[in-house]
């Protein structure tokens, strides 16, 4: 049986990331992705990922993302292709609504720029985007848009370099402690590790049974518009509407303007996963489009793609050691706003791996929280 100093479950956005930077730190450590890297079948997929950094959730993960800017841009550095575009993003909603007001309160907290727009400075910035009636538009200049899959795969490949092992294609079935560590059983092996860390998405919660948090995964389907060629040079949008929370993405490489509700969808099994675009997926999206951008054609649906929350009861994070086992740790439940920390959850979980203990503070998204209240 072979023997590792760590082992990673799941090489998706997440876990891509610790493999990378365990690896780096100079572990012997192995990745076991069920899939093939860069996958469509997980989270970790779509094309575009939204970052910013004045973050409305909450404040306290406003450092955090400035650690993973830095990060990602090391990564985009050193990547033969552009991984973090920063094509700026304006956010709409009401003046006292959870966006702007949480927007505007993290700008202050750590004096980070963002502008509220007039209409007229939203015509000249954006004139693709239309404000809403009573609403107010900000804008922040230094976020943008992930490549996704690119991201997964050139963390992936920093840790193969660094010489990580990478087994794809490799399911996990179960993992039992083992005197000092682990044994971890798949469909046709057995591996031994010191330190075990579970990145699965929305499978963690058959890896992660006796954490007492409950883990819902959601399914979220992702639109692609045909657009006029403005669109090209747009920034990324989020509105904060009555009907719910939309956001969309300028037309990259001339796939189409990708478009999705933030809100709603319908709970799911990641195995048995419905992946068809229905009625119900199209609806709410066309009548947003149709409503609130310019030079986008809400007929055209070009193309389609059908990834997963997976939430927690408080729609925060869950990052920490496993309360029965400090050698195992894990990142969970990033309910649909997780992939632009994978860089920086990378570093923390190799952190926690190693030392017990991280350079961030992550004591708001530790698991113990659901003993009693978020704070």
């Amino acid at each position: 049986m072979n023997h590792f100093d760590a082992i990673v479950v799941g090489v998706g956005g997440i876990g891509s990331a610790a493999l990378a930077h365990l690896a780096q730190k100079g572990l012997h450590v192995l990745g076991l992705e069920q899939f093939k890297v860069g996958h469509d079948k997980g989270s970790s997929h779509g094309q575009t990922r939204v970052i910013r950094q004045v973050y409305f959730e909450h404040p306290s993960y406003v450092p955090l993302l400035q650690r993973a800017y830095a990060l990602w841009d090391v990564l985009d550095e050193n990547s033969a292709q552009s991984l973090f575009v920063r094509s700026g993003l304006v956010q709409f909603g009401a003046a006292d609504g959870q966006v702007i007001r949480g927007v505007e309160e993290s700008a202050q907290q750590y004096g980070l720029p963002v502008e509220r727009l007039t209409e007229k400075a939203l015509r000249e910035l954006a004139p693709m985007l239309r404000l809403p009636e009573s609403m107010v538009a900000v804008y922040e200049q230094g976020a943008g848009y992930l490549a996704v899959e690119d991201c997964v795969r050139a963390h992936a490949r920093t840790a193969v370099q660094a010489g990580a092992t990478l087994m794809q294609g490799e399911t996990v079935q179960s993992w039992k402690a083992d005197g000092a560590g682990f044994v971890v059983t798949t469909q046709s092996d057995r591996y031994s590790t010191d330190r075990l860390v579970v990145t699965a998405g929305a499978w963690s919660d058959r890896l992660l049974l006796d954490l007492g948090v409950e883990l819902r995964v959601r399914r979220k389907p992702l639109l692609w518009f045909g657009a006029e060629e403005t669109w090209e040079k747009a920034p990324v949008f989020l509105y904060e509407l009555p009907e719910g929370v939309f956001y969309g993405f300028p037309d990259c490489g001339g796939r189409g303007v990708k478009i999705a509700e933030h809100t709603s969808g319908l709970d799911a099994d990641p195995d048995v996963l419905n992946r068809d675009l229905l009625d119900a997926d199209r609806d709410p999206v066309q009548a947003f489009s149709r409503r609130y951008l310019r030079g986008v054609n809400e007929t055209d649906c070009q193309s389609h793609a059908v990834c997963m929350y997976t939430m927690t009861p408080d729609e925060h994070f869950c990052v920490g050691t496993h309360p029965k086992n400090t050698r195992l740790v894990f990142a969970a439940g990033m309910s649909g706003h997780g992939f632009k920390f994978a860089s920086v959850l990378g570093e923390i979980l190799s952190e926690l791996a190693m030392d017990g203990k991280s350079q961030h503070e992550i004591s708001f998204l530790s698991p113990s929280r659901f003993e009693g209240s978020f704070a």
